[in-house]
């Protein structure tokens, strides 16, 4: 069996296209639909899983496919394992320590900055949250020790500062209780 820790997703701008690039990704490889869904402010997104050659293929015949609706998209080779309960909002958190937060402008680089901030420190992601009810934008929350929230947040603003899509990090060194009562 094929070893899927690659994700890719292919955000667009259009829903009708985002119908017609699902479908093309799914006939060019043995990829998994982890996510296909329109987003606030009228986009779309497609999220696979499998293995990276089936996944760099699928993400190339969306793009082709997608041509001018693309907005965005990635292909994570090595994925953090911690993303897809994030992303369904199945992690569980009973207490927080510092709190990170990173803001997108956009789902896709908002994924990979997630990425990379569970990849970079000691830190549990707890949400990822993709678009709805947010206007387009997305974050993620972490949780850990300041200097390894700190460390975390800096290297996912770094991965989505690279496109020009940051909108603004933050760590929170001592939390109110109540604020994990207001997340996932």
């Amino acid at each position: 069996m094929a070893i899927r820790n690659s994700i890719g997703l292919i955000e667009l701008g259009s829903i009708a296209a985002g119908f017609n690039v699902c479908d093309a990704m799914l006939k060019a490889a043995d990829v998994q639909l982890v996510l296909a869904r329109t987003i606030c402010s009228g986009k779309y997104m497609v999220l696979i899983r499998g293995d990276v050659g089936g996944v760099e293929a699928a993400i190339r015949t969306g793009m082709t496919t997608g041509n001018f609706s693309i907005i965005d998209t990635f292909l994570i080779p090595n994925v953090h394992e911690d993303i897809f309960p994030a992303i369904a909002g199945t992690t569980k958190v009973d207490a927080l320590e510092a709190l990170g937060i990173i803001e997108s402008f956009s789902v896709a680089s908002l994924i990979e900055g997630a990425d990379a901030m569970a990849k970079t420190a000691n830190v549990r992601l707890v949400e990822v949250r993709l678009a709805m009810a947010l206007g387009g934008k997305a974050f993620a929350t972490v949780t850990g020790s300041v200097a390894a929230v700190t460390s975390a947040v800096d290297a996912g603003a770094a991965m989505i500062g690279r496109k020009g899509l940051l909108v603004n990090k933050v760590v929170i060194p001592q939390p109110r209780p109540e604020l994990l009562n207001e997340m996932i």
